[in-house]
């Protein structure tokens, strides 16, 4: 009995391995699993290759911000946004690509495109691969170019509160919001701010004279 249980098993196993391998040969024949193995070939060159676009984006606006000219410094912004602009067209989910985009936007001046850039970085679309402190950190970005350019405080505002909610220690975010409610003569909440920006920074001299500032 023993050796008829065994010689079903091992049948079992022949027939399972034989099976496998006609399905294996047959999808061969429709040359699928080579389309799936170069799928991911072209899927690893392609995020190489958005990488690449990011990175010397990066070093272009880096580069601008020490350029001894204006022009220069516009130029080299505007191939920054130029590289994020590929970089996005390749892997258009990745935020970091149109955080770059709006720095460099930012950079020449183009505070509306900015926003607009920085809002697609924080849209379904591209939020996901954001950490809680990097969305704390593009809210707070996106909400001190709304203060330079024409989108308003109050905007500005709701994107710093979100900011902190998400990043406690945001010393940034907390000065900004600090100010925000100042123009908006909120002393009250002003005070507030200002006051865990002391916490989080207590030997900044600047957050000591905000908030002694408030009296």
């Amino acid at each position: 009995m023993a050796l008829n249980l065994s010689t079903m098993a091992s049948d079992l196993i022949l027939q399972a391995l034989f099976i496998s391998t006609m399905i294996f040969l047959f999808l061969w024949m429709l040359n699928i699993p080579q389309k799936f193995f170069n799928k991911i070939r072209y899927r690893d060159k392609s995020i190489y290759a958005a990488k690449r676009h990011f990175v010397l984006g990066a070093e272009l606006l880096s580069k601008s911000r020490l350029a001894k000219s204006r022009v220069e410094a516009a130029n080299l912004a505007k191939s920054a946004a130029d590289h994020a602009d590929k970089s996005i067209s390749i892997d258009p989910k990745d935020a970091a690509a149109h955080i770059l985009k709006a720095l460099a936007y930012d950079a020449q001046g183009f505070s509306t495109s900015a926003v607009e850039a920085m809002d697609v970085a924080l849209s379904p679309l591209a939020i996901k691969s954001l950490s809680d402190d990097e969305r704390s950190d593009a809210l707070c970005k996106r909400a001190e170019i709304k203060v330079k350019g024409s989108g308003g405080v109050d905007g500005a505002v709701a994107d710093l509160v979100e900011a902190v909610r998400l990043k406690g220690d945001n010393a940034v975010a907390l000065k900004l919001l600090g100010e925000c409610y100042e123009k908006k003569e909120m002393k009250e909440e002003a005070g507030k701010a200002y006051k865990r920006w002391v916490e989080v920074e207590p030997e900044s001299a600047r957050a000591q004279a905000a908030l002694e500032r408030l009296g």
